[in-house]
Order: C-alpha cells, then sequence, then structure tokens
C-alpha cells in the first residue's frame, strides 16, 4: 500500500521526486507530452510537501514557475495548495501546489 505524501518523510519524498521525473523524463523521450505533463505535476505536488506554507502570504501575487508570464493571487490555502486566480485573466479561482509559486 502506497504512502501519501502527507505521511512521507523528508527523504521519501525526494526518493519520490526523483521517481516522478525520470519518468516524467522517459515520457518526454517518448514524446508521449500527456504523460510527461502528468509526471511532472505528480512531481510539483511532491514537492509542495516539502515546503512550509507558511513561507507564503494570502493576499500576494506570485509568478508561476511553469509559467513565467503569468502572475497568481493568493486567496487563500488548503493545505499545500494556494487558491487564488491568474492575474489578466477571468478571475476564475484554481489552485495550484505551493511548489509552483515564485516570488516575483
Amino acid at each position: 500500500m502506497e504512502k501519501r505524501y502527507s505521511e512521507m518523510t523528508e527523504y521519501e519524498l525526494k526518493q519520490e521526486i526523483a521517481r516522478l521525473k525520470e519518468k516524467a523524463r522517459k515520457a518526454e523521450q517518448m514524446g508521449m507530452i500527456n504523460e510527461y505533463a502528468v509526471w511532472e505535476r505528480k512531481a510539483a505536488m511532491a514537492e509542495a510537501y516539502l515546503l512550509d506554507v507558511n513561507d507564503f502570504k494570502a493576499g500576494e501575487i506570485y509568478r508561476l514557475k511553469e509559467e513565467p508570464d503569468t502572475f497568481f493571487k493568493v486567496t487563500h490555502f488548503r493545505g499545500v495548495f494556494a487558491w487564488g486566480y491568474r492575474l489578466g485573466g477571468d478571475k476564475r479561482e484554481e489552485a495550484v501546489p505551493i511548489s509552483l509559486l515564485k516570488k516575483s
């Protein structure tokens, strides 16, 4: 039975991230872009559990690491996910793992 990311130690999370990134690399080499995106997103979720949500603030604006020209305004947090909206977009609320947030 697999553990949840929230139950893993730092070492286990780092091992899982390496495993997921390797799967993403192989999928990319085989031209399987959708599969690549899935493995990359799973790795980003695992990486979020290595960060402290208290290092981020609601009301702040962050760049998205995957989209450097896109800014994300955080309204609140739920676990390791930041909820908010993209600036310049339709203000539709969405959630991103905190590992994808970068100070502007």
